[in-house]
């Protein structure tokens, strides 16, 4: 009896099939459901990577059913606009078609200046007791760097205009920039250094770009000095005829003049040229309103040469035999760098004989190597320069 009922019944067994089959059937359609969502997100990133790229332009002039715009290589061009695109006003990022160029969406670029890779930005601690043998440099660039900055009131009571800006011009070496972080360092302003040759860009109108994008950047950090380094690079006589290279340097030294002559004159940023080579200065740049206070910054006297000496070996540990009088008649014609060099070397000769005190010996070798070093660049820009 007890084997006849655990016999299982023919309609038992069909209703298991039957939900083994519906059970099966749901696990299915949710793994097709599944593949077909993966299918069409796998299209629709198939259909980005096909479709073409879109170019970043800028708004020149928003017109009533069209725009001009200004493309990366400088030209302009009149386009259509998408109706999906709305409130669109001068100076506005756009993305727009390679082919037609028509004006797809706006785009809220990056506000941030491309131009700071270029730049060194800093809070200078250079000050002018770091400085030595540029007494009447110092007074100078105090005068028409730091006054202004410090005290403008004073230029409005009295009716005159300090100078925008100065050229320091000299050897290299002698100090110029540090000249220029001290300034900045005692006006607690931003020091903006530049390479003049960074300012030449390879496409046309981009060194232009960058000229009035580093202004606008010295107006945001101000106070601000920006400090142009090498300017002969771009600030050269200007010729009639040229490669397309010099023409664009030209249009990036014209740039540069334009963002000069916009200055408030007693405005909170200031111009500091820099150069080896005055001689070669186009006049444009040194004419009154400009850069019109030249001041030279040579290798230093012999009162110049003990105060650098004495800065640089300040926390050294010197002999105290050393003849100081045949010394500094061996570092006349040195520029402070030279002279910063042969302290620095001085010590090397010493660490190599184990000693911790330098020597008058270790100092007069060091003299030879530095400047036999310069004799050997100064003979190697000769043959191959």
């Amino acid at each position: 009896m007890a084997d006849i009922k655990s016999e299982k019944k023919p309609i038992d067994t069909i209703r298991e099939a039957l939900y083994s089959y519906s059970t099966d059937n749901g696990g299915l359609e949710s793994e097709n459901k599944m593949l077909r969502e993966a299918v069409m997100q796998l299209k629709t990133e198939l259909n980005k990577i096909r479709s073409p790229p879109l170019m970043v332009a800028e708004v020149v002039e928003k017109q009533e059913d069209a725009a001009l715009i200004r493309i990366p290589n400088g030209n302009q061009f009149q386009v259509n606009i998408s109706s999906d695109v709305k409130k669109l006003k001068s100076g506005d990022s756009v993305l727009v078609e390679q082919k037609n160029l028509n004006v797809i969406r706006k785009i809220f670029a990056n506000k941030k200046f491309n131009v700071e890779k270029f730049l060194i930005i800093e809070k200078p601690e250079t000050t002018f007791k770091d400085i030595g043998g540029l007494k009447e440099q110092e007074r100078e660039i105090k005068e028409v760097i730091e006054l202004p900055l410090k005290k403008p009131e004073l230029f409005k009571k009295i009716g005159i205009k300090p100078p925008k800006g100065i050229l320091l011009y000299g050897p290299p070496g002698t100090g110029k920039t540090l000249l220029g972080k001290a300034v900045a360092n005692s006006t607690k302003s931003t020091f903006i250094e530049i390479v003049g040759s960074e300012l030449v860009q390879k496409f046309i109108g981009e060194g232009a770009k960058l000229v009035k994008e580093i202004f606008e950047l010295a107006r945001e950090k101000a106070p601000a000095i920006v400090f142009i380094d090498e300017l002969d690079s771009l600030a050269a006589t200007r010729m009639e005829v040229g490669t397309s290279g010099e023409r664009e340097v030209q249009r990036t030294f014209m740039q540069l003049l334009a963002e000069i002559d916009g200055f408030n004159n007693l405005g909170n940023v200031k111009i500091i040229g820099c150069s080896n080579r005055r001689d070669i200065l186009d006049p444009a740049i040194t004419r009154p309103g400009r850069l019109d206070r030249l001041i030279l910054v040579d290798n230093p006297d012999k009162e110049g040469i003990k105060e650098i000496f004495k800065i640089h070996t300040k926390n050294m540990k010197l002999s105290k035999n050393i003849n100081y009088n045949k010394l500094y008649k061996e570092l006349e014609n040195c520029s402070g760098a030279e002279i910063h060099a042969i302290c620095t070397e001085s010590g090397y000769f010493a660490i190599r004989q184990n000693k911790t005190t330098i020597s008058m010996k270790h100092l007069l070798d060091a003299i030879i190597k530095v400047k036999k070093a310069e004799e050997d660049d100064a003979n190697y820009i000769r043959m191959f320069g």
